[in-house]
């Protein structure tokens, strides 16, 4: 999937659309989903310009690598899910299911929840 700088997350990160912001260090970005699937729902996004996991593990430096990884860490217990357990979900490609071209990974607790995939 090809970066489009024009995508949601990439307004977001330019501060052309708001969001509800809960963590940011110099690499990362991290707010709550608008249209929520848990009572927990936020997608931690990195600043720079990688369309999905596949790009971010080929391109990106080691240094953000770590501080995107520590920050879906970091924000699982600042909003006090991480005891309990949560549920971080990253779409890659089409045929993942990805519908922004910009990594994101979904962080989302504060309810037991159900199973990950249904069978085919």
């Amino acid at each position: 999937m090809a970066y489009d700088p024009d995508n949601i997350f990439a307004k977001i990160l330019r501060g052309d659309i708001p969001c509800d912001k809960v963590y940011e260090n110099d690499h990362v970005l991290a707010f709550r989903d608008i249209n929520p699937q848990a009572p927990t729902h936020i997608l931690v996004i990195p600043k720079g310009a990688y369309s999905d996991a596949d790009d971010f593990t080929a391109r990106a430096s080691q240094e953000e690598i770590a501080a995107f990884f520590k920050a879906v860490g970091d924000v699982a217990r600042q909003e006090g899910i991480a005891d309990q357990g949560y549920r971080i979900i990253s779409n890659c490609g089409h045929n993942g299911g990805q519908e922004v071209p910009h990594l994101h990974i979904h962080i989302l607790g504060g309810r037991r929840l159900g199973r990950m995939v249904a069978a085919a």
